[in-house]
C-alpha cells in the first residue's frame, strides 16, 4: 500500500512545508498555504517514454561543446513566429495563458493545422473529439499529419507519444492533466507541478517542442504554482476583450528571444486572422476632427506602430477630481498632468482627466508622452489636433521635450501611412537625414512650443 502524507504548498510560489504557516518564508505572502495529500506510488522517470532521439548526456568542457546546426521550426504563423523570436526552438516548452474564451485553443489548433510539414499531436482534456472536429471545420484547414487525442493521464499520453512520434506536442490544458505518481486531484498545485515537470523532461530529452495552455486566476496571473512559469522556456499572454475582435499575443518570458514583441490577431468566424499592419487597425477612421485625440508613434519590440491616444478633460463634478487610464500607466499620467500644471501653467488640478489607448493595447513606451500631453491639451482647450499630425517624444519633469530611440523607424512608419507632420524633440535631429523624407519634421524643445504650434 502506498505511503500517504500531507504537505502544505504555497499557492503563490509553490514552496513546500510540512506544516501550515501563516506567512510564506519564500515569497512573504500571507495565508497562501493549502494542504494536499500526496502519495508516492512509483518512480517519476518511469512515465517518460524512451524516445528514439533520446540524448546520452555526459559532462564536457564548455569550450568543447559544438554549436548545433538546429534551426527553428516554422509555425506557419508570422505573428507567433515574431513573438517567439523567429520560430519554435527544438526541445522548448511554451506556456500560453489567457482568459476563458479569448481564443487560446483556437490559436493552437490553427497553428497545428497549418504546420502541414510536421507531425502534430494535439492532446485535449477539456473537449471531445467531435467538438475539436467542429472547430477544425470552422477554421477550414485540412491537415493529414495532425493527430487528436482526448486524454488526461500523462502516462497514457506518453504511451501514445511513443506510437505517434510527433514533431510538436500541444497540451490543452495543463490544469486537466494528472499523473499517477502522486495522489491528488487534477488541477491541484502538486499535480500541475508534477505534470509540467514530466513534460519538461520529455521535451528536453526528445527535443520535441511542447505547447501548454494554462488557465488564469481572477487576478489575471497564471493558475497554479509560480514555479510553473520558471520551469517553462517561454510564457505568452493572450489578451483582449471578448466583446471586441482584436487579440494581442504578448511575450512575458522568453529564453530564446525578446520579451517586448507582440502579435496582433483579429477574431473572425473562420478563426484568427493575422494583422500584418497594426497601425491601420489601431487608427480610427474619422470624417471630421475631434478634440482630445492625438496619434503617437511607438515601437513594440522591433515593430513600429502608430496608436491613437484619446483624452477627456472635464470639470470635476465632486470635490476630488478623477484620474483614470486604460492602457497607460496612471502614475505617469499624473506626472504629466503635474508637469502641465507646474511648468506650463495649465489649470488641470480641478479637472477630471480620462485617458484611453485605443485597440486594447497597453503601452509603456516613453515616446507616447508627447501624444498624451497633446490629447489632454486638445480636450482641455476643445481644439482638435489635425489628423495628419503624429507625435513621438518623451516629456521630462521640467517640461522639456526629450529624445527617444529609433526615431527614423517611427518617422518612416508615419510617412508610410500618409501623415504630413511629425513632432519630435529637437535633440533627435542629430544624425537624422530629412532630405529624403516626404513628411515634415517639426522639432520642439518645450511644451509651450508644442502648444503654440498645435493650438495657435
Amino acid at each position: 500500500m502506498a505511503k500517504t502524507k500531507s504537505i502544505f504548498f504555497c499557492q503563490n510560489c509553490g514552496n513546500e512545508s510540512t506544516k501550515w504557516v501563516g506567512k510564506c518564508p519564500a515569497c512573504g505572502e500571507w495565508n497562501t498555504y493549502v494542504e494536499e495529500v500526496v502519495s508516492k506510488t512509483q518512480s517519476r522517470d518511469k512515465s517518460i517514454p524512451s524516445v528514439s532521439t533520446r540524448k546520452d548526456n555526459k559532462p564536457q568542457r564548455i569550450q568543447d561543446i559544438q554549436k548545433g546546426s538546429e534551426s527553428r521550426v516554422n509555425t506557419r504563423n508570422n505573428e507567433l513566429n515574431r513573438v517567439l523570436g523567429g520560430g519554435l526552438v527544438p526541445g522548448s516548452i511554451i506556456l500560453i495563458g489567457g482568459e476563458p474564451g479569448i481564443g487560446k485553443s483556437t490559436l493552437l489548433l490553427q497553428v497545428a493545422l497549418n504546420m502541414k510539414d510536421a507531425k502534430i499531436l494535439y492532446v485535449t482534456g477539456e473537449e471531445s473529439d467531435q467538438q475539436i472536429k467542429m472547430r477544425a471545420e470552422r477554421i477550414g484547414i485540412h491537415n493529414d499529419s495532425c493527430f487528436l487525442l482526448t486524454e488526461t493521464s500523462t502516462q497514457q499520453v506518453f504511451r501514445h507519444i511513443e506510437t505517434v512520434q510527433p514533431d510538436v506536442l500541444v497540451i490543452d490544458s495543463i490544469q486537466t492533466l494528472h499523473t499517477d505518481s502522486i495522489e491528488s486531484s487534477a488541477g491541484s498545485l502538486s499535480q500541475i507541478r508534477e505534470c509540467a515537470a514530466e513534460l519538461q523532461r520529455f521535451s528536453k530529452v526528445s527535443g520535441v517542442p511542447v505547447f501548454l495552455i494554462g488557465h488564469i486566476t481572477k487576478e489575471g496571473s497564471l493558475a497554479g504554482p509560480k514555479i510553473l512559469e520558471h520551469m517553462v522556456d517561454t510564457v505568452l499572454q493572450f489578451e483582449g476583450d471578448r466583446n471586441h475582435e482584436y487579440r494581442i499575443l504578448r511575450s512575458m518570458k522568453n529564453r530564446f528571444g525578446s520579451t517586448s514583441e507582440l502579435g496582433i490577431y483579429e477574431m473572425r468566424g473562420s478563426g484568427l486572422r493575422e494583422v500584418d499592419n497594426p497601425s491601420e487597425v489601431l487608427l480610427s477612421k474619422r470624417e471630421e476632427n475631434v478634440s482630445g485625440v492625438a496619434v503617437a508613434a511607438t515601437i513594440e519590440g522591433m515593430r513600429p506602430m502608430l496608436i491613437e491616444v484619446q483624452a477627456l478633460v472635464s470639470s470635476a463634478a465632486y470635490g476630488t477630481p478623477q484620474r483614470s487610464t486604460t492602457g497607460f500607466d496612471l502614475r505617469r499620467m499624473n506626472m504629466l498632468l503635474a508637469v502641465l500644471e507646474k511648468r506650463s501653467g495649465f489649470r488641470l488640478a480641478v479637472k477630471d482627466v480620462f485617458l484611453n489607448i485605443t485597440g486594447g493595447l497597453k503601452v509603456d513606451d516613453p515616446a507616447v508622452d508627447l501624444a498624451v500631453v497633446a490629447a489632454v491639451l486638445s480636450s482641455s482647450e476643445d481644439i482638435s489636433v489635425d489628423q495628419k499630425i503624429c507625435l513621438a517624444a518623451e516629456v521630462g519633469l521640467s517640461g522639456e521635450i526629450r529624445p527617444v530611440n529609433r526615431i527614423d523607424q517611427r518617422i518612416s512608419e508615419a510617412q508610410k501611412l500618409g501623415f504630413q507632420e511629425i513632432f519630435i524633440s529637437k535633440f533627435n535631429q542629430k544624425g537624422l537625414d530629412s532630405s529624403k523624407l516626404q513628411i515634415n519634421i517639426v522639432p520642439v524643445s518645450k511644451i509651450s512650443e508644442l502648444y503654440g504650434i498645435l493650438f495657435k
